[in-house]
């Protein structure tokens, strides 16, 4: 794996779909740090197409508004950030969601880990509050298992947790031979395979609210049966990959 560039220059992503109650507060916290803020339109609908038009051009200079013309899911929307931000020269991206829910303050702590782990995830764990579903958070360790199997590692602490930094070059690499999840099994997806990769992920705390605008697009069917159909891929890459997952395992040891 080639080493990235040694000058750190960070982008801010945030994914958007109809968040247009939160989406203001999120964008406002976010530029209080000095690194431009991407933000996709995910298909929105055309109340928050608005508001997501006037923050644009009230932050000319400092934010960045690309646009889905219909849904094409979080994963999605998350990618065409990245395909600009490798386009535009940005070495790491810092993904955000937009109802809310993420300690924007911690973004400081996540860009020093960056900065001085280039090669590395940055992976949030969630610390929540009483606001938290409890089936959402009991069903979370479910997902929790088969990323250990399927990386013979407790190095992912949590898979779905959307807050993280990532380098941006190993991503777009992975992109060009491979597509990643594009909805809700997105975040699992991209850190699993970029583990397989040989990335080192390091976990960072950070507070984690459900939701500011009472907004969540979680599609109980559909986006189950693609996380589950996530998991059996991987499952068998894994195997694939087996020789040299122990090989990782018993080197760390």
């Amino acid at each position: 794996m080639s080493e990235l560039k040694s000058e750190f220059t960070p982008c801010v992503v945030i994914p958007v779909y109809n968040h247009e109650h939160a989406i203001g507060d999120v964008v406002e916290a976010v530029l209080r740090f000095d690194s431009p803020c991407i933000l996709v339109d995910d298909g929105s609908s055309a109340a928050c197409a608005d508001v997501l038009h006037a923050l644009q051009q009230k932050y000319p200079t400092r934010v960045v508004l690309l646009k889905h013309e219909i849904n094409q899911g979080k994963g999605a929307a998350v990618l065409t950030g990245f395909a600009h931000a490798a386009k535009n020269g940005f070495t790491h991206l810092l993904q955000v969601d937009a109802d809310g829910q993420h300690c924007v303050a911690d973004i400081a702590r996540f860009f020093a880990q960056a900065k001085s782990h280039p090669n590395a995830v940055i992976a949030g764990y969630p610390i929540y509050d009483e606001s938290v579903p409890k089936l959402r958070l009991y069903a979370r360790y479910l997902t929790h298992v088969w990323v250990w199997i399927n990386t013979l590692s407790f190095s992912i602490r949590d898979s779905m947790c959307g807050f993280r930094v990532y380098p941006v070059a190993p991503v777009i690499a992975l992109m060009s031979r491979h597509q990643v999840g594009r909805r809700m099994n997105f975040d699992t997806d991209i850190v699993v395979r970029l583990y397989w990769d040989g990335l080192e992920v390091l976990n960072e705390g950070t507070r984690v609210a459900y939701p500011a605008d009472g907004v969540s697009h979680f599609r109980v069917w559909r986006d189950n049966v693609l996380i589950t159909a996530m998991h059996t891929r991987l499952f068998f890459g894994m195997l694939l990959r087996l020789p040299r997952l122990l090989a990782r395992r018993f080197k760390r040891s």
